[in-house]
C-alpha cells in the first residue's frame, strides 16, 4: 500500500507517554477535522498539483503542503538511506487513520521499529496490535466529525489538550462509557498558558493522571 506523506524528520518526541524519547515522524497529508487551532494547516488538502518525488518528503521542510508516495519498504529504505538512528516512529498528520495502518505498522515492526499513532479518534484505527495509539480527541470542530467509541477504546493513550472547565467536562463525558483502566490520560495545557497549566496540574493530581508539557516547543525543535 502507498501512503501520502507530507515530511519525514528525526527528532524527539516532545509530548505525551514518550515525552523524551529519540523518535522518527512520518507525517501524512490530508485532515478534513478542521481544528482551528492546528499548526500544520499545510497536511489539510491532498491536491495533486502538489504531488512530488519520493525524496523530496525526506528531511525536506513539509509546511508547503507537498506530498510524495511511500510505500512502508521505501520509508525504510530512506531512514537506513539517511542514517536515522531512532528506533521510535511516530506516525501522524493530518490525520493518520484517513488511511488503513496495518500494512505500515507491521512493515515497521518486523524492521525492528517501535510505533506510535497520533489520532484525532475521528476515524476508526487499523494498525498493528504492538502499535502504541494516541487519541486527542478532537470535540465539535468545524469538519463536524465525531470522536469515534472504536477510536477511544483502541488507544493506549488519551492525550486532551485544555484550557478550561469547559474542556475537562467535554471530556469527561466522553470517556463516560470507556473502560480507562488500561489507558494513561494526559492532560496538556493548551499554549502552555498559566491558567491552564495550573488547571491541568490540580486535576492530574486529583486524578492520578499525567501532565503532558509540549516540550519541544520549549525547546524551540520540530
Amino acid at each position: 500500500m502507498k501512503y501520502p506523506v507530507n515530511e519525514v524528520f528525526e527528532t524527539i518526541q516532545g509530548e505525551g507517554v514518550f515525552t523524551g524519547v529519540p523518535a522518527i515522524f512520518v507525517r501524512l497529508q490530508g485532515c478534513p477535522v478542521g481544528c482551528a487551532w492546528c499548526d500544520t494547516k499545510q497536511t489539510w488538502e491532498l491536491l495533486p498539483a502538489n504531488k512530488v518525488s519520493p525524496e523530496q518528503v525526506i528531511r525536506v521542510d513539509g509546511s508547503i503542503g507537498r506530498w510524495a508516495e511511500h510505500t512502508p519498504q521505501s520509508l525504510i529504505a530512506a531512514f537506513e538511506a539517511k542514517g536515522f538512528t531512532a528506533r521510535h516512529l511516530v506516525i501522524t498528520g493530518g490525520e493518520p487513520c484517513l488511511y488503513d495502518l496495518v500494512d505500515l505498522t507491521r512493515a515497521l515492526h518486523a524492521a525492528g521499529y517501535q510505533t506510535q499513532i497520533e489520532t484525532s479518534g475521528t476515524f476508526e484505527v487499523h494498525c498493528a496490535d504492538e502499535t502504541w495509539v494516541t487519541v486527542s480527541p478532537k470535540i465539535n470542530m468545524k469538519g463536524g466529525y465525531k470522536v469515534l467509541t472504536q477510536a477511544l477504546e483502541r488507544a493506549n493513550e488519551i492525550k486532551h489538550p485544555i484550557a478550561t472547565e469547559k474542556h475537562l467536562d467535554e471530556l469527561d463525558a466522553l470517556l463516560a462509557p470507556i473502560d480507562l483502566s488500561d489507558k494513561t490520560i494526559c492532560l496538556q495545557p493548551i499554549s502552555q498558558k498559566p491558567r491552564a497549566t495550573a488547571l491541568a496540574m490540580r486535576v492530574c493530581i486529583a486524578r492520578n493522571w499525567r501532565l503532558s508539557i509540549q516540550t519541544h516547543k520549549y525547546l524551540d525543535i520540530d
